[in-house]
């Protein structure tokens, strides 16, 4: 590791929905454009430039609202970027993520072919996400972005999926979500963790320094410098069997209870095992400033309170004594849910599509997002488990197990179902705001 150093990020200069924190609650949506004409796409590069907020401007007319765009590789190439400068990029990106599929466990049901239309396609140029504390907010920040591509011929909104994250900020399974996220050292956002030191601005943004002393950078550098990498995905949960499990695996309600947070690591209030091992907390579950403050190996070697199969023991091994160096793995993740919640105590499945849209953030695709979905959600060497995978959103096929260390006997669940399904998904460059520009300028 590096000698600790000062970082001044140009705040300025990076998109807002790189950094800022979320508010709670928020609506979203996510719209996909194609660019069928090179200069429609780069006039719509110059108008989203003015509809983009800095993650300097914390505070405008709107309140906690901001739009946020990203392009994948086919649209850079839309835009004509040119092949020089397209070589710079991470080959995980030029790749795309239905290339990446096996890797990542899109496999059986998550394969691209059942994908939904257009995700993972050579159709998909533009992601534009607009983001508020409300519907009403969230509408009027569409309006504000609606100039970008009303009235562009040559640029067509190919797909959309509204999102909402409620009041007790649960996901479809009934979790709190979105508690832990790391300081990124010269931002001027805390993160989730005190216990945890800030990582390398390199980490998440491109340009600058990371953990291993790197700079990753697509040049020219004014193309590269201040912009990030970014993974979507729709994930649909399968709700009702998940519950069903619980129930089948449970010897009552206590006991479901338990089991729930025994996979998860933390009870659905968010309450963390690793503070509260008997019983819930949803006093603590909904403190920002103590339901993540916690390590490992000190108090939990063994796994025997928040088990190293978890899902956010593996997702986040903080300092328990793993294969590798988790600060090289740590992302920047934001979930938001879609679709209608299944009401309390069914346990059947009524046909709705609901789940998460999933956001990684990070400044290395292969050793941050592809390395945690393929050798820490869907592989336990890591950690000393062989091949078993993340009982929530591991390729599950019906025959792993999840183990749960107890003394005098551990406890151990067989059969796990595939409990998330992935609906598609797109890798894409968020630039700097002086990239847009630079985009928009571009000439033949």
């Amino acid at each position: 590791m590096t000698a600790p150093t000062h970082v001044a990020l140009e705040l300025d200069d990076i998109q807002r929905g790189v950094l800022s924190p979320r508010p709670t609650p928020y609506a979203a949506t996510y719209i996909l454009f194609r660019i069928d004409d090179r200069a429609h796409g780069r006039e719509l590069m110059r108008r989203v430039r003015a509809a983009v907020t800095s993650a300097a401007d914390t505070v405008n007319p709107l309140g906690e609202t901001w739009v946020s765009v990203a392009l994948t590789f086919h649209g850079l190439k839309a835009l004509g970027v040119p092949p020089q400068a397209l070589e710079t990029f991470a080959w995980e990106f030029r790749q795309g993520m239905a290339a990446r599929a096996t890797a990542l466990g899109d496999v059986g049901e998550s394969s691209p072919q059942y994908w939904e239309a257009p995700l993972g396609t050579s159709d998909v140029h533009v992601v534009l996400v607009a983001l508020a504390p409300d519907s009403a907010r969230l509408d009027a920040a569409i309006d504000r972005a609606r100039p970008a591509y009303h009235r562009l011929s040559g640029v067509t909104a190919i797909w959309r999926q509204n999102c909402h994250a409620l009041p007790t900020e649960a996901e479809p399974f009934g979790y709190r979500d979105g508690i832990s996220h790391p300081a990124v050292e010269g931002s001027g956002f805390a993160g989730s963790n005190p216990l945890a030191s800030p990582l390398k601005a390199g980490e998440f943004v491109l340009g600058y320094p990371d953990e291993l002393g790197g700079v990753q950078a697509p040049q020219p550098e004014i193309l590269g410098r201040n912009g990030t990498y970014v993974a979507f995905r729709k994930l649909h949960q399968r709700v009702a069997a998940f519950r069903q499990y619980l129930r089948d695996n449970s010897t009552g309600p206590e006991d479901e209870e338990l089991l729930a947070a025994k996979i998860m690591g933390r009870w659905r209030s968010g309450a963390p095992l690793a503070l509260s091992p008997s019983y819930d907390d949803p006093d603590l579950g909904a403190d920002p400033r103590r339901n993540n403050a916690f390590l490992y190996e000190r108090d939990d070697p063994a796994g025997f309170v928040t088990p190293g199969g978890c899902h956010i023991r593996r997702g986040n091994p903080r300092d328990a004594a793993v294969a590798g160096e988790p600060r090289l793995h740590r992302m920047i993740r934001r979930g938001t849910a879609y679709g209608p919640p299944l009401p309390e105590g069914v346990l059947e499945d009524d046909g709705a599509d609901r789940g998460l849209m999933f956001t990684f953030i990070g400044a290395h695709l292969g050793r941050q997002f592809e390395f945690v979905q393929s050798e820490w959600m869907n592989d336990g060497v890591f950690f000393g488990a062989a091949d078993t995978r993340d009982p929530i959103v591991g390729s599950n096929d019906g025959s792993g197990d999840f183990t749960i260390p107890r003394k005098p006997l551990r406890r151990r669940l067989r059969a796990l179902p595939r409990f998330v399904i992935t609906r598609g998904g797109e890798y894409g460059f968020m630039p700097g705001l002086n990239a847009l520009s630079w985009l928009g300028d571009l000439k033949d």
